[in-house]
C-alpha cells in the first residue's frame, strides 16, 4: 500500500477523542504484522481504548521512537464540503478529519515501514502511537510508562505533529481543570432561601484573573509568545433564568507555563480558594482535565542535529501549542517535533495535507532508518 492508500484508511475510522479506538488499532496492528512487525497493543484503563507500540529491529538496543496520536477532534462543522471522514482529493490537497493533525504523520511512517525493514537494523525505529492527545495526552503517559519492559531506553522521540516538517524544540506545557459549585435554587426575589452558584463563582474567577495579571509580571522566556506563563478562564456555564437563583456554575480554566515550572503548579491558587469554599461548606469540586509539561531540547542536542541533518533546515526554537513531547522529555527522552502538514489546518472544516508533505515525510523516516542501518 501507498502513503495515499494508507491514509485514505486511517481517516475512514472515525477515531474521535474520548471514544472507543479498537477499529483504528486493529488495523495499523495487522498492517504491521503483514510485514513481521512486532507489535504491542497497550489498553488503557479506560478499558474501550489503547495505546499501540511497535519496533522495527532489534528492541534490545537504543533507538528511536517516531510518536503519533490516533485519535481526532470531531468533525460536526457545517462547513465541510464533503463527508470528513472520506479522504477526497481538490488538486494536490488530500481533505479529510486528521489529515495534518495527525494521520498524515502516521500514513507517512506505515508506508516507510518496507523500506526501512529492507536494510539490516543495527539499531530500532519504534512506533508509538496513542488515544485521546486531544483531550490533553490522556493516552501518552500509560504508553511512556511501559517503556522500560518495551524497549531499552531510547536515543530520542520524534513527534510527528504538523510543522512542515521543520524541527521544533520547545512549546509551553499545559494544564486545565474543570471547576464545578452548585448552590441551591430559588426564586431571586427571595436570594435569602437559594444559594447563588454564580456568586460563589466569582470568588475562584476573581483570583484566577489576579493570577493571570501576576504571571504577566514573573518569569520570562523570549522563547515563546508571550514570553510568560499564562492563565485564563475559558468557558463558563450557569444559571437557567434572570428570576432563578443559579443553583450550578461550571467553569474551565486553564494555565499554561513556560519550561521549568510544572503547569498545574499555576493552578494551585485557584485550586486553594475552590477548597476553601469547600470548608466552608459549598459543593465545590475540583477536575483535572489535563496537564502535560512543557518541551525544551538545546539547539546543540544530537537529536536537534539529526533532525536538521534529515530535513536541511535548522530547528525552530519554539511554537504555540502543545504536544506529547513534554512527556517524553520529562521521561528521560530527549524529543522533539517534526511531521508533516501545518498546525494552521488542524481541528477546522476540510482539514487537508499536500501530496508533497506526505512524500517528504516518507522520505525523513526512510532517512532516519538509513542512519540505524549496520555500519551506518
Amino acid at each position: 500500500m501507498n502513503v495515499v492508500q494508507i491514509l485514505e484508511r486511517l481517516v475512514r475510522f472515525p477515531s474521535v477523542v474520548g471514544t472507543p479506538n479498537g477499529a483504528i488499532v486493529d488495523w495499523i496492528r495487522a498492517y504491521l504484522e503483514s510485514h513481521s512487525v512486532e507489535v504491542r497493543v497497550l489498553p488503557g484503563p479506560e478499558g474501550d481504548r489503547a495505546n499501540l507500540f511497535a519496533t522495527l529491529g532489534p528492541r534490545d538496543r537504543p533507538g528511536y521512537i517516531l510518536s503519533g496520536h490516533m485519535d481526532v477532534v470531531p468533525a460536526g462543522e457545517a462547513e465541510w464540503r464533503s463527508d470528513p471522514f472520506t479522504l477526497r482529493a481538490e488538486g494536490d490537497a488530500l481533505q479529510g478529519r486528521g489529515t495534518s493533525d495527525m494521520k498524515g504523520f502516521l500514513a507517512a511512517v506505515l508506508a516507510s515501514v518496507p523500506a526501512v525493514l529492507a536494510g539490516p537494523l543495527d539499531r530500532p525505529l519504534h512506533l508509538a502511537f496513542s488515544y485521546d492527545e486531544e483531550a490533553g495526552c490522556r493516552g501518552a503517559p500509560h504508553l511512556i510508562a511501559r517503556l522500560p519492559e518495551l524497549c531499552a531506553p531510547p536515543l530520542g522521540a520524534i513527534i510527528g505533529e504538523p510543522s512542515g516538517m521543520r524541527g521544533v524544540r520547545a512549546h509551553k506545557g499545559k494544564a486545565a481543570a474543570r471547576i464545578r459549585i452548585e448552590g441551591r435554587a430559588g426564586h431571586s426575589s427571595r436570594p435569602d432561601q437559594g444559594i447563588n452558584a454564580i456568586h460563589l463563582m466569582a470568588e475562584v474567577l476573581a483570583r484566577a484573573v489576579e493570577t493571570a495579571r501576576a504571571l504577566e509580571k514573573g518569569p520570562q522566556d523570549p522563547t515563546f509568545e508571550p514570553p510568560y506563563a499564562s492563565m485564563q478562564i475559558g468557558t463558563i456555564r450557569g444559571g437557567q433564568a434572570l428570576n432563578i437563583v443559579p443553583d450550578l456554575c461550571v467553569a474551565d480554566l486553564e494555565a499554561r507555563a513556560i519550561p521549568g515550572i510544572p503547569p498545574r503548579t499555576l493552578l494551585e491558587p485557584v485550586h486553594a480558594v475552590v477548597c476553601s469554599l469547600a470548608e466552608r461548606g459549598v459543593k465545590a469540586t475540583w477536575e483535572t482535565l489535563s496537564d502535560y509539561p512543557a518541551l525544551s531540547l538545546p539547539a546543540d542536542a544530537p537529536l536537534a542535529r539529526l533532525v536538521e541533518k534529515l530535513t536541511g533546515e535548522p530547528p525552530l526554537a519554539a511554537v504555540s501549542y502543545g504536544t506529547e513531547a513534554g512527556l517524553y522529555q520529562n521521561a528521560g527522552v530527549p524529543s522533539i517535533i517534526c511531521g508533516p502538514g501545518n498546525i494552521a489546518r488542524a481541528h477546522k472544516p476540510n482539514e487537508f495535507i499536500r501530496m508533497d508533505e506526505l512524500t517528504s515525510c516518507q522520505a525523513f523516516i526512510e532517512a532516519l532508518g538509513g542512519d540505524l542501518l549496520a555500519g551506518s
